[in-house]
């Protein structure tokens, strides 16, 4: 058993596991974040996405120990200060880019990242980047339109800053 620290959405957090032990059971187990969740086990699904230093990984196929000192960030941090939801999590619920919800934290997570890369992804865009995450209810119409929403509103609130 090693210590690991890690900071997780902002707070710094430690506990102790074996080096075969992966990032998302670490998550879920170790630290009781079960907002990433576990859907094939084999990097195929994308449910397990989270943010390592600020680029997405696939949780369920990186090891723990290689985020030991990082910066890591699940779907509970990208909720507001206050605990609402945050603009993606908003837009996901207000179009319907949600059936069983299963896949929505990876969906979440990986179109963060996008959004992060390309302010104003195009359809196609957006359908390439998700690429990597596999909606089972077939979602994905619904998907694509709450990240366009997200999208606009963080632009929206972009300019409203300047």
């Amino acid at each position: 058993m090693t210590k690991l620290t890690m900071t997780v959405n902002g707070v710094e957090r430690s506990a102790e596991a074996e080096g075969r032990t992966l990032l998302v059971d670490f998550l879920r187990s170790d630290l009781g974040l079960t907002g990433t969740h576990v859907g094939c086990d084999t990097s195929q699904c994308g449910a397990c996405v989270v943010h390592v230093n600020g680029r997405s990984v696939k949780a369920c196929t990186t090891f723990a120990n290689a985020c030991e000192g990082a910066e890591v960030t699940t779907i509970e941090g990208m909720a507001e200060n206050d605990g609402s939801l945050g603009v993606l999590q908003a837009a996901f619920q207000e179009h319907h880019g949600l059936q069983c919800g299963f896949c929505t934290p990876g969906m979440i997570m990986s179109a963060s990242e996008l959004l992060k890369v390309n302010a104003a992804p195009s359809e196609d865009e957006i359908r390439h980047w998700l690429e990597g995450n596999i909606c089972r209810c077939t979602g994905y119409h619904n998907i694509v339109k709450a990240i366009q929403s997200a999208a606009a509103t963080m632009a929206g609130a972009q300019q409203a800053a300047e």
